[in-house]
C-alpha cells in the first residue's frame, strides 16, 4: 500500500491533522496507490502527485504496466514520474483504463504520450479489457459510482487468492458486488465516519464487507478524521486500519 491518503493527504496544507495524533506515524497518508506483484512484474494502481516519494520509499525502481481508475488529480498527477521508469524497461509504460479516461490523460499530458514530441512518450495508452491477465493473476474490472462520474473498482485472482481494490466510490451497486463477493482480502475507500456523495463511510464499509463475505477488510483513502488508533480500538477483527507502507501476503 503505497498511500492511503485521501486527495489533500494527512495532514492537510496548513499542518491540518483534523482528528488524527500527529504522533502516530500511520495517520501521515500520502495519495492512495497499491503496487501488485505477481510472478514478479509489478503492477502500479494509480499514479498520485505523491508517486515519487512512494517508490523511494519502497525501494521500486521498475513498474511493468499502470492501471488508472478514474481521472481525478490525487489519482494521475504523477505521471510525470513515469520518466525513469519507462527509462529503465526501454518503452514507454503501458497505461490502462477505460477509453474515457485515456482520452482525459492524452488531453491533460499530451507530451507524455505524444509520438511525434521532440521528447519520447513515456506512456502507451491501452483501453483496459472487463478481463486481463496480469503475471500468474486474473484482473476483472466493473464501474464504480463516485459522485457526478465513475471509477473502475479491480478484482485479483490468482489461484484460490483474491484480492479487491475498490477506492472512490460512494455506493456498492449489484455489478460490485457480483464481483467482490467472497474475496479473501479488500482494500476499500472509507474516507469519512459520516455518509458522503462521492465516497464511502466507515458504517457503509462495514457492512457492504459482511454482506460481502470479505476475509478480511483494509481501510484506505483515509481522511483527517480517522485516527489510527482510534480505529484499531473500535474495528473487528477482520477488518484493519491501513497505512502507508503496509505490506499485504495473500
Amino acid at each position: 500500500m503505497l498511500g492511503c491518503g485521501t486527495s489533500t493527504g494527512v495532514p492537510r496544507i496548513g499542518n491540518d491533522w483534523g482528528r488524527c495524533d500527529p504522533a502516530e506515524p500511520r495517520n501521515a497518508r500520502l495519495r492512495s496507490s497499491i503496487l501488485v506483484e505477481s510472478a514478479n512484474e509489478k503492477l502500479l494502481v494509480d499514479c498520485g502527485p505523491d508517486l515519487r516519494q512512494q517508490l523511494l520509499a519502497a525501494q521500486i525502481g521498475r513498474i511493468d504496466a499502470v492501471i488508472i481508475t478514474h481521472d481525478h488529480g490525487d489519482h494521475i498527477h504523477g505521471i510525470d514520474e513515469l520518466r525513469p521508469i519507462a527509462q529503465a524497461l526501454g518503452h514507454p509504460v503501458p497505461v490502462l483504463s477505460t477509453a474515457g479516461t485515456l482520452a482525459s490523460l492524452a488531453r491533460r499530458f499530451a507530451y507524455a504520450f505524444a509520438a511525434d514530441s521532440f521528447y519520447r512518450p513515456i506512456a502507451e495508452a491501452h483501453e483496459m479489457e472487463r478481463e486481463w491477465r496480469f503475471g500468474d493473476a486474473n484482473i476483472r474490472i466493473v464501474e464504480q459510482p463516485h459522485g457526478g462520474q465513475t471509477s473502475l473498482g479491480l478484482r485479483f485472482d490468482e489461484g484460490e487468492r483474491s484480492l479487491v481494490y475498490a477506492i472512490d466510490y460512494s455506493d456498492m451497486t449489484p455489478a460490485m458486488m457480483a464481483l467482490y463477493e467472497g474475496a479473501n482480502v479488500m482494500i476499500s475507500d472509507c474516507l469519512t465516519r459520516q455518509p458522503h456523495p462521492t465516497h464511502a463511510h466507515l458504517d457503509g464499509v462495514l457492512g457492504w464487507a459482511r454482506e460481502l463475505r470479505i476475509g478480511h477488510l483494509y481501510l484506505s483513502h483515509m481522511g483527517n478524521g480517522l485516527d489510527y488508533r482510534t480505529l484499531v480500538a473500535e474495528l473487528p477483527d477482520w477488518a484493519e486500519t491501513g497505512f502507508d507502507g503496509l505490506e499485504i501476503t495473500l
